[in-house]
């Protein structure tokens, strides 16, 4: 019975979230802080001695962990710091390329569910044809046909088309039969 409640880990949770978030400040923080606690506990099982205090040895963990993650962030900011020195202050008006670029977003999010998931997977995460397709579970010429559909929509609005409308004019006519033509 002594034995379960030296490596009682789970009873441990609340004091070391409690500590976590008073470090933190923040409930995200916290808990992501707790797991990397755990992981390292974990790692480091060995150099747990029989006789300690799990407690005190959790606690001392994560407040190391606290402290490295700490220092890996302040390290980066001052990285980040030294590179933005280095880049040019200045840049020029973007006005023109960011209306452009609203334009492509507005066109592309206007295309239906389909076409756009499958103009996604192949053009912006760059999967082939058959692992986008894999990904939809749909077939190779399934998505190949939404793709081409999808590119003319965004070549017409490069024309300046609509991007939301196909043109009326490119559809042949119906004839319905045992009727008249409309």
């Amino acid at each position: 019975m002594n034995d379960m409640k030296r490596t009682d880990v789970i009873s441990m949770l609340a004091p070391l979230r409690r500590y976590a978030r008073s470090l933190t400040r923040d409930a995200t923080q916290a808990e992501d802080l707790v797991q990397d606690t755990l992981v390292r506990a974990y790692e480091r099982r060995g150099s747990f001695r029989a006789d300690g205090n799990l407690r005190g040895w959790l606690l001392s963990i994560l407040h190391n962990t606290f402290i490295d993650n700490r220092r890996r962030h302040i390290a980066e900011f001052r990285r980040l710091e030294q590179v933005a020195s280095l880049v040019e202050t200045t840049a020029p008006p973007e006005q023109e390329s960011r209306v452009r670029l609203q334009q492509v977003q507005t066109a592309f999010m206007s295309l239906p569910d389909e076409q756009r998931a499958a103009l996604h997977l192949v053009a912006i995460e760059g999967l082939s044809y058959q692992e986008a397709a894999n990904s939809l579970k749909i077939p190779v010429g399934t998505l190949m046909s939404r793709l081409g559909r999808a590119r003319a929509t965004l070549r017409g609005f490069e024309a300046g088309a609509d991007a939301a409308q196909p043109s009326e004019a490119k559809r042949p006519g119906l004839r319905i039969i045992g009727g008249r033509d409309v």
